[in-house]
């Protein structure tokens, strides 16, 4: 082992060896820290809400004096819904189902009055709402119904009956924790059930509950009525894409165009991002055509001795370990000085970030982490392979 090591030695190119350096270390920092920048800059988008990926468009009909005078229905029809559906923009269609029942909900806070209000439900396909299963779902016959309500109710709460009312303000975890008493009635029925606020929505300006409760409690409290659904929920493509906005305007329909925007944005960055790490793997693969170059190159130098080697007896495998282990190296080396690179860079626009949206909740480092150990990972097996059989190959010349 010590003749190949010494061998090794006499041909080393720092030059090639420090060109594979720099250009691995280029592309997977960038690799890496493209990764890590849309997970931190997602978070903005979705931080405060993750309950609808930003894909997801809620689309209504547009109610004027006209609608309000005539009293004509606002609601979707059947053929609106399939057209929806054929559109090539659209990958598919939720409706908002309402309840057709009444709806009262209540909840005390210790020391203070007890707060009484009239509700009213709406669900989506469970398909379009992102939280666990374990958590956002109803059986019939469950006291317990999940509910998500708009942040903004909270913020009505906070910022202008309590601090009329004198009364505390209430934190998304302390609203949480309260369980809210709902009655239910329709039908010559009612029942008493507890509510449970599975989270709150920055995109949802509704109260929404699992579909299998509603599609219960409209079965039960009011059979007689079918309500036809007045919003839907779509999921697109491409949010940028012209298409949407020209469908919209020209079938009177309307979208929130604050959340189209953000759409946008998201589908942007996600472009940008995709271009980014595009050119890191292109770096990083021209950095394993150098570092193979090189390595070739040097086993080329040495293979009058190390066929000697092999014909005294030396293996294949004790042969190739030091190519080996030299290119682990390498890359290993890389890899740290990458992850030291994305910490660095990471804290500079983290800084800005937290200044920009103080709401900001700081993502894992983990993505980023894992992708940069499978590219050092499958560099370096493909390394070990390629320097194996360029040395079988010398072994299989000699015999």
């Amino acid at each position: 082992m010590t003749l190949v090591w010494k061998l090794l030695r006499q041909h080393i190119s720092i030059p090639q060896f420090a060109g594979f350096f720099l250009a691995n270390l280029v592309g997977m920092a960038i690799i890496m820290l493209g990764i890590q920048f849309y997970t931190d800059t997602q978070s903005i988008y979705d931080g405060e809400d993750t309950f609808m990926k930003a894909d997801y468009l809620i689309v209504n009909r547009k109610v004027g004096a006209m609608t309000t005078l005539t009293g004509k229905s606002n609601a979707f029809s059947p053929a609106d819904i399939t057209d929806l559906k054929a559109q090539p923009f659209v990958q598919q269609v939720g409706i908002f189902t309402p309840c057709a029942f009444d709806v009262r909900a209540s909840f005390d806070i210790e020391g203070f009055a007890n707060i009484t209000t009239d509700m009213f439900f709406e669900s989506v396909p469970d398909a379009f709402v992102d939280v666990s299963s374990d958590t956002w779902n109803y059986h019939e016959g469950d006291t317990e119904i999940p509910i998500i309500l708009p942040k903004n109710y909270l913020d009505l709460y906070n910022f202008g009956y309590a601090q009329s009312r004198g009364m505390p303000k209430l934190s998304e975890g302390i609203i949480g924790a309260i369980k809210l008493n709902i009655r239910i009635s329709g039908n010559q029925k009612q029942a008493l059930c507890s509510g449970r606020i599975a989270g709150f929505s920055s995109r949802l300006n509704t109260i929404l509950v699992p579909e299998s409760f509603m599609q219960w409690a409209n079965r039960e409290y009011a059979p007689s009525q079918t309500p036809a659904p007045t919003r839907l929920i779509l999921q697109v493509n491409n949010p940028t894409d012209d298409r949407i906005a020209t469908y919209l305007q020209q079938h009177n329909y309307e979208t929130d165009q604050d959340k189209l925007k953000a759409s946008k944005t998201t589908y942007i960055l996600r472009i940008v991002t995709a271009i980014v790490m595009t050119v890191g793997l292109i770096i990083a693969m021209l950095a394993f055509y150098i570092l193979m170059l090189s390595v070739y190159l040097l086993v080329q130098k040495n293979s009058t001795k190390l066929e000697n080697l092999l014909l005294i007896g030396y293996s294949p495998a004790k042969v190739s370990l030091p190519y080996q282990m030299l290119t682990v190296l390498l890359n290993a080396l890389v890899l740290l000085i990458a992850v030291a690179v994305l910490l660095l860079a990471r804290n500079v626009y983290l800084d800005t970030f937290q200044n920009l949206f103080p709401q900001m909740q700081v993502p894992s480092l983990w993505p980023s982490l894992l992708i940069g150990g499978v590219l050092f990972l499958f560099v370096s097996v493909l390394n070990i392979i390629a320097v194996k059989n360029k040395v079988m190959s010398i072994w299989n010349r000699k015999d």
